[in-house]
């Protein structure tokens, strides 16, 4: 079985750009250190962490549009928005979860390759429903909707079967065509018209894979540069990414050139993205800078985190002096940022949720549309109720990073064997799942498992109990508490590797998903933290750093300036404000650690300095702390190490 990206290209116009390849245009080698330090010039990938395969890129204005594959996660088709191609927000879900037209909701089916698009004065988005259902597509005024019902796409009577790999290119004249890809040497393209539907002549290029060269020369995508028409495939999951260009739209193979590949593929071990392909379509800038979206397994030799999904990277193009598009290997070390304006959005990280709103987050997802309708968030106002029909429940977000703490407070009077509610971790077809649970088991217990690693203890807390799952690299560690304050461990550390790592069926093409759960008897959540901040959060699983070296031991300032973001840490509600903040270090000189939030400088704020004296050694660690300024909710935290030259490690973050 076999899935690929869809993505699609607008009207690009033509300016010829010359960079010279010896070293990426996002290079920041040579730069002002200090300058770089005193904010936000970098970024590092992934720009979106966890399951987000297929990725598909929109520019309309001075906005961006992102979607991809959703396949059995319902609703379907989340649109992500940004203004600077590193912050992302779920705006919308394009197709509800009681749609009847659905041809499977089993793992690995649903809607296969979302191309959102924007043609003839309103925005689209073309997909297929699963393999065999046929394209399909929705119209908007506007990305965040509301979505027509999806409509069956009509083809001519030369177009034959257009399946599910499909994406859409808009010429510079505003004429829109489908690239068309439903079948391993199947390559077509046909324009479309102002309904919506297939007219005119099709485009046959079935030769582009006909002794398939380009695997399945899948995902392809179009862009238009100085005259010449780009069309870029993946090879396969984890194939290249290939270029023909051709002067004209054509038939003839002999009007188009192949230009090879697009990436220079790593040969270091140690490189997380060793599988980056199904790029979107390039855009340009107001600069003259080109990029892309592009997925990629976070995959290292020897720590392999697969399982989590196809994580969302992004890149700049560059194109050589004859005209081919390259991107040198994408690495997760510090790059210099887009030329765009930063609107204090935040990193796209699940999201924090009391419950309090009569509709959910567009961040949740269900497995299945029978889940998506065993839940209410009006039965109990503040509360959301999961009920299981005889069976299990559940609400899920995607994981996203590799560290992180989640909180939630049930409310379930378990009574008979195999009643439990509580905190759940999944792969995409539930064959690996962790849960940490109030249950009962020959009596009331809160119990933490994964496959043969189980723990329970007796639950002498009562119906309503806190539990807290940490995540520290593969380790997780569960937690129950009376009043969310004071914790008590459940067993051992569990070893999450089997799930963290590849699953059969690529864990049927989405990653792990984490949330809540409820099995035989329904239960009642109060709230969901993702990263709670008052848990301890090691800052070497940052998601953003600057002028410093990262280890497993924590993080190391490279001179006397560096700095270390840990993205959607929640650093509490009204009712339990965090009133300081603490890290644990180590270092052979005194220093000062400023805590921002949200950004460094221009419209973050910082909440604290933290003087930290030398602790003796770089082996010798201490807690420092500061008071924080009133501070509550999910924000994007900034450790910056101010004023030492010499090796001062950071390991631990923690709010109090």
């Amino acid at each position: 079985m076999y899935f690929r990206s869809v993505n699609f290209c607008g009207s690009i116009s033509a300016a010829l750009l010359v960079f010279a390849l010896l070293g990426s245009p996002s290079s920041i080698k040579g730069q002002d250190t200090q300058k770089l330090a005193a904010g936000v010039k970098t970024y590092v990938n992934p720009v979106i962490a966890g399951d987000h395969p297929d990725p598909t890129l929109l520019k309309v204005g001075d906005d961006f549009y992102m979607c991809g594959s959703s396949f059995h996660f319902v609703p379907n088709l989340p649109i992500l928005h940004s203004r600077d191609l590193i912050h992302w927000e779920t705006i919308a879900r394009v197709v509800p979860a009681n749609w009847s037209d659905l041809k499977s909701g089993a793992p690995g089916a649903g809607v296969w390759q979302g191309a959102i698009t924007y043609f003839y004065g309103s925005y689209r988005i073309y997909f297929s429903n699963g393999s065999g259902g046929g394209q399909y597509f929705s119209t908007a005024v506007s990305p965040a909707g509301p979505w027509t019902l999806p409509v069956k796409v009509k083809t001519t009577a030369e177009t034959g079967f257009i399946g599910y790999d499909n994406s859409i290119f808009v010429d510079d004249d505003g004429t829109p065509y489908m690239i068309i890809k439903p079948g391993q040497t199947t390559n077509r393209m046909q324009q479309i018209g102002r309904d919506g539907h297939l007219t005119g002549k099709l485009i046959n290029m079935d030769w582009v894979n006909r002794n398939k060269k380009y695997s399945w020369a899948e995902g392809p995508v179009m862009c238009k540069r100085d005259g010449w028409y780009y069309y870029l495939m993946a090879g396969d999951v984890t194939g290249g990414q290939f270029i023909l260009r051709s002067r004209s739209l054509t038939a003839d193979s002999s009007k188009w050139e192949n230009l090879g590949n697009v990436f220079d593929f790593s040969k270091d071990p140690k490189n997380r993205f060793r599988s980056v392909n199904h790029m979107s379509t390039p855009w340009m800038l107001k600069d003259g800078t080109w990029w892309c979206i592009a997925q990629s397994y976070d995959a290292p030799i020897g720590n392999d985190w697969s399982g989590q999904g196809r994580q969302d990277l992004l890149l700049q193009v560059q194109w050589t002096p004859n005209g081919k598009p390259f991107v040198p290997y994408p690495s997760d070390e510090p790059l210099a940022r887009p030329n765009l304006p930063d609107d204090g959005s935040h990193w796209c990280f699940p999201v924090s949720d009391e419950f309090a709103t009569s509709s959910l987050n567009l961040t949740w997802h269900f497995l299945n549309k029978e889940a998506a309708g065993s839940y209410s968030l009006t039965e109990r106002p503040g509360w959301l109720r999961l009920k299981p029909q005889g069976g299990k429940t559940h609400i899920l977000q995607k994981e996203a990073g590799h560290d992180y703490a989640l909180v939630t407070k049930v409310d379930i009077d378990a009574t008979a064997a195999n009643e439990q509610a509580g905190i759940y971790i999944t792969s995409g077809n539930e064959t690996e799942h962790v849960r940490l649970y109030s249950g009962y088991d020959e009596g009331k217990k809160i119990g933490f498992s994964f496959g043969k690693q189980s723990f329970n203890v007796s639950n002498t807390i009562g119906n309503i109990v806190w539990l807290k799952l940490e995540r520290h690299n593969h380790d997780l560690s569960g937690f129950c508490s009376p009043d969310g304050v004071k914790w008590t461990a459940i067993g051992n550390v569990i070893d999450a590797r089997d799930i963290d790592k590849t699953q059969p069926n690529y864990n049927a093409w989405v990653g792990t998903s984490d949330g809540l759960f409820a099995q035989g008897k329904q239960a009642d959540f109060d709230l969901f933290l993702y990263k709670d901040g008052f848990a301890p959060l090691a800052i070497a699983g940052c998601n953003n750093y600057y002028g410093l070296k990262l280890s497993d031991n924590g993080v190391t300032n490279t001179g006397n300036w560096g700095w270390a973001m840990l993205g959607g840490i929640d650093i509490g509600s009204v009712a339990r404000r965090a009133k300081s903040v603490s890290i644990t270090a180590a270092g052979t000189a005194v220093a000062k650690v400023e805590v921002w939030i949200d950004n460094i400088g221009g419209n973050g704020k910082l909440i604290a300095s933290i003087a930290m004296q030398a602790t003796g050694g770089e082996n010798k660690w201490d807690t420092f702390s500061a008071n924080i300024k009133p501070t509550t909710g999910q924000h994007d935290v900034y450790l910056r190490i101010v004023g030492s030259a010499q090796p001062t490690i950071l390991k631990t973050l923690k709010f109090n």
